[in-house]
């Protein structure tokens, strides 16, 4: 057996039960704290919205195990059971060996992992969310998002995919950092053209109506110093009731935008608190940090690919021939790195928590703490979140720090 074999295999299997047995501690912590709601919540959620809460993330989280072991055999499936190397096969036979097979050769990687999720996804959305309420699209509604998804995908991918595959073959051995450079202008693209372009195709986005509340957003702008495109308000109620609030774009593109539902939920103070803290991401820069993390992690992956591409154990290892196209050094390398680096899932949550709070103090004194805490806790639930997540399951996934662990910080913000 390749070394290469076992350590996938290792790795697979290590990533996998692990992530079912957080799966399950979740559930189990969730289920035993079922029955009385945590103290700091005690007045402002009753017993009832508790328990929904508990009774929808356990069902959310043995919906994402079972998502965990069909990924999981997928991934197999494409290696091992060599489903790369026929797809790939099948489009040079029909194609030629060139850029345009190496494209239909992703394309058809991409619809076939589609396809086979898809049953888990339409459970998901017309089980699950709407057993417990939150559902409101319609099977045609559904149909027609994932039509324009894929003239999207089209539209903007296949010319990408195509200048990536052209890069890799003509230039040279540092052809990775023409690849980066390329993929890093298309993110930055893709940054100023979706609110504009995009978002459209999905929700209506109508300014937000004069008024107390918009004078009021309009001078928590002018006091962080903050200039977007305009107040957008998105109909989410069209597909979900869940609320929310968010801003978007890159540079002069930026645009505010909050849900219908969340605007219907909450008094104004509690809308501004909730802004603010948006507006803390982007004060404190993280947002472009996140940024400068995301490229600077996709130019490590695409030297690392650069170091592999020639590696015949590297393909041999994973049941491919070693005379791989380019295509397929693409594929097998980004379908099978998160297997490895599943271990360090907690740090970057952590990374992420660490921002929350710091956007939390920011909201806290450039709006009003109270009325974020009042806001957290309504759409806490709102939407059905659970207030007591399994501490180990909510370090490895949770990019927002824990509901009594947000609410306390605020309060001690408030006494300081």
């Amino acid at each position: 057996m390749n070394a290469l074999t076992a350590l996938f295999l290792a790795a697979l299997a290590l990533a996998t039960g692990t992530r079912l047995w957080l799966a399950f501690r979740h559930v189990r912590h969730i289920q035993f704290h079922r029955n009385r709601v945590p103290e700091p919540f005690a007045g402002q959620i009753d017993l009832a919205a508790h328990q929904k809460a508990a009774d929808y993330s356990s069902a959310r989280t043995r919906l994402n195990a079972a998502g965990i072991i069909v990924d999981a055999l997928l991934l197999l499936a494409f290696t091992f059971g060599g489903g790369l190397q026929m797809l790939d096969g099948l489009a040079q036979g029909q194609l030629g060996a060139g850029l345009l097979a190496g494209a239909v050769f992703i394309g058809a990687v991409t619809v076939i992992s589609s396809l086979v999720e898809m049953p888990l996804d339409l459970y998901r959305v017309f089980g699950l969310e709407t057993r417990f309420g939150f559902n409101k699209m319609t099977f045609g509604m559904y149909v027609a998002d994932l039509a324009k998804q894929a003239a999207i995908a089209t539209v903007f991918g296949l010319p990408l995919i195509l200048a990536v595959l052209w890069l890799m073959s003509k230039m040279g051995s540092l052809w990775w950092l023409w690849v980066w450079v390329v993929w890093t202008g298309f993110s930055i693209t893709m940054l100023v053209v979706y609110p504009t372009f995009i978002a459209p195709l999905f929700n209506k986005f109508a300014p937000m109506e004069d008024g107390d509340l918009k004078k009021r957003i309009e001078a928590l702008l002018t006091k962080c110093g903050f200039r977007s495109q305009g107040l957008f308000v998105m109909d989410g109620s069209r597909r979900s009731s869940h609320g929310n609030a968010y801003f978007t774009g890159f540079g002069q593109a930026k645009r505010i935008v909050f849900f219908d539902t969340l605007l219907a939920r909450l008094e104004p103070g509690q809308i501004e608190a909730v802004l603010a803290h948006e507006l803390g991401h982007y004060k404190m820069n993280h947002v472009f940090r996140r940024m400068a993390w995301t490229f600077g992690l996709s130019l490590a992956f695409l030297w690392a690919l650069g170091q592999l591409r020639d590696a015949a154990w590297f393909y041999e290892g994973l049941n491919v021939s070693a005379q791989a196209t380019d295509a397929m050094a693409l594929m097998l390398f980004f379908m099978v790195v998160p297997v490895f680096t599943f271990p360090l899932r907690p740090l970057m949550a952590m990374y992420s928590r660490k921002h929350e709070f710091e956007a939390d103090a920011y909201a806290a004194r450039n709006a009003s703490g109270t009325d974020l805490a009042n806001a957290l806790v309504r759409l806490y639930k709102d939407n059905a979140s659970t207030l007591t997540p399994d501490p180990l399951h909510s370090a490895f996934y949770d990019s927002h720090p824990p509901a009594a662990a947000r609410i306390a910080r605020l309060e001690q913000i408030a006494h300081a």
